[in-house]
């Protein structure tokens, strides 16, 4: 491998022009603006304080440009990252001390040496062990308990829980306390951004507005609410009456700091790392495919890992927390023409900028305008419909995903995320344990077979075509057992077993010595096994072992010379 494969900014960075930098400065400056409230957000949802958010999107998306492979992910803290983070850790140290910000900085420093290990290693293919469809469930679930979390800010009120029926009960017993001018400024800001994602794009077009402004505007539109909602409260004193907000941020650059090398804190934080670090890549990875499908551009995944380690590990040297690739921020950045992975260097030096000239300006930014801009964003993950789609396609889907949702919302995220993988890989193991086996027959005139139960085949009495479409493997070896010693016991007149193995890409060591039993239990019936249309590598491996030279009958390039063989014999 070259030094570019590692470094693929060596790459596009060769061929780099004045077009691509005025793209991408464009893009930058959109992101900016839409990053700021949402960082500031995304931090409260982690219980850290609102500069954390700046912080951890400033150094990471700069090393995601070196090392990453996406011309338009934008890296930064994300809302299902965030919950999973708060829940790690508020299980472990008191929120608002010291101890916490340091235990967010081991756990993003965990996350990034889990990730740069599987990325160095090349186990990218670790994330297929989640199925789409649990995913979906999970962050379904995560959606809502994280506007569930975020009412307390926009009712102004005292709430805590880690699952969706603490959170409820716990606002339910607090709502003689809300705060009413609070609850106000959060259900207009709520209002309002929800209206600016359907009705305001429309509104600007009746006026006359390009395409282009539109765009921008609409994307922007959470700026809006916080310059509006900050004046009212720095306005009308709102801060005396009860209204949380920001206050006190540090202006500064993202200072340098060291996550806790303590083996009882690392130890404590190495699962919810770990399943920080897949649900991560996994949300990531998906928005960067998408989006370089899009312009026919490649991702490498296990580059991706690298990229994604160092931006963490970045984010825990530099006061931050875990962090991802985001869906709408770079969506935000493709629709914005972000052409090279520059336009995340060039935001985060305007994030840089935010935090050293206008974090003063946000010091009477209410709270209940970040938990607004939090609900809004995370309402539009929350997607039902997976289960509709999942019970009419797969009853075994729709129980995976359900399994998922009550898990989640029951027990809380990080159980959520442990049912999710436990599930997929189960649902693995139980299609693939009973794989489909077809008895075929052949095509009238053709040399094709197919499945005798789907088409007007021809077959012979003295002989039985399996085929099986799956690899065989220690988990399905005995169900493959079952269905032949079921098939040819029932008939008599079977003198030959066809096996095709047209959909067999592997045969393990368990589902070889089941061929060799039945081949010795077919030889004992007096009955002959014959295997047609082995793979190479299949082949290959098979005729290291005695199995072929056991076989009772031959192995046939072919499945019609496999049937005129036999039934001239």
């Amino acid at each position: 491998m070259t030094l570019s494969t590692y470094l693929p900014i060596l790459t596009w960075g060769q061929a780099y022009n004045r077009s691509a930098f005025s793209n991408d400065l464009v893009a930058a400056l959109i992101v900016t603006i839409m990053l700021i409230p949402q960082s500031l957000a995304y931090a409260l949802l982690a219980g850290l304080p609102p500069e954390a958010g700046l912080y951890a999107s400033i150094a990471p998306i700069i090393l995601y440009a070196i090392f990453g492979t996406s011309r338009a992910l934008a890296v930064g803290p994300v809302a299902v990252v965030s919950l999973m983070t708060a829940a790690a850790l508020s299980n472990i140290v008191e929120q608002g001390t010291m101890g916490y910000a340091v235990a967010a900085l081991s756990l993003a420093a965990l996350s990034g040496v889990i990730l740069l290990a599987m990325g160095l290693f090349r186990l990218g293919f670790v994330a297929n062990f989640l199925s789409h469809p649990v995913i979906a469930g999970f962050i379904t679930a995560s959606g809502i308990i994280i506007a569930a979390s975020q009412l307390k800010h926009i009712l102004g009120i005292d709430a805590h829980g880690h699952n969706l029926l603490e959170l409820v009960i716990s606002i339910i017993q607090h709502l003689p306390e809300v705060n009413w001018i609070t609850a106000i400024i959060g259900f207009v800001a709520t209002a309002f951004l929800f209206w600016v994602r359907k009705g305001l794009k429309p509104l600007l077009q009746s006026l006359g507005f390009g395409a282009g402004l539109t765009g921008v505007l609409v994307k922007t539109g959470p700026v809006f609410v916080v310059v509006a909602t900050t004046l009212a409260v720095w306005l009308f004193n709102l801060n005396d009456v009860g209204v949380k907000i920001v206050g006190d941020v540090p202006q500064s650059l993202p200072p340098l700091t060291l996550p806790s090398f303590s083996p009882a804190l690392l130890s404590q934080l190495l699962l919810p790392a770990f399943l920080i670090s897949i649900i991560g890549f996994v949300e990531s990875i998906s928005v960067a495919q998408t989006l370089a499908a899009k312009k026919r551009q490649r991702i490498d995944p296990d580059q991706e890992l690298i990229g994604l380690g160092a931006a963490n590990i970045g984010a825990s040297l530099t006061g931050g927390f875990p962090v991802t690739g985001g869906f709408s921020r770079s969506v935000v950045n493709f629709d914005a023409g972000a052409e090279t992975p520059a336009a995340g260097a060039f935001t985060a030096v305007g994030l840089a900028i935010a935090a050293l000239a206008l974090t003063p300006l946000i010091y009477f930014l209410p709270k209940a305008t970040l938990a607004a801009t939090i609900i809004v964003a995370v309402l539009s993950l929350v997607d039902f419909s997976i289960l509709k789609r999942s019970w009419g396609y797969s009853k075994a889907d729709f129980a995976a995903v359900l399994a998922t949702i009550l898990a989640t919302l029951a027990l809380g995220v990080e159980v959520g995320v442990s049912a999710g993988v436990g599930l997929s890989i189960l649902l693995h193991l139980y299609k693939s344990s009973k794989p489909h086996i077809a008895e075929v027959g052949q095509v009238p005139g053709t040399e094709h077979y197919r499945n005798i139960l789907r088409h007007d085949v021809k077959t012979d009495p003295n002989v039985v075509t399996l085929r099986v479409d799956e690899s065989l493997y220690f988990a399905n070896a005995r169900y493959l057992e079952d269905k032949i010693q079921t098939r040819v016991a029932g008939d008599k007149a079977i003198r030959h077993v066809i096996l095709q193995c047209s959909a067999i890409n592997e045969i393990d060591l368990s589902a070889l010595e089941s061929l060799e039993a039945i081949n010795e239990r077919l030889r004992e019936m007096d009955v002959k096994l014959h295997l047609s249309e082995v793979k190479g590598p299949v082949m290959d491996r098979l005729q290291k072992q005695h199995f072929l030279s056991d076989l009772t009958g031959n192995v046939y390039l072919s499945q019609f010379e496999a049937a005129r063989s036999v039934a001239a014999s």
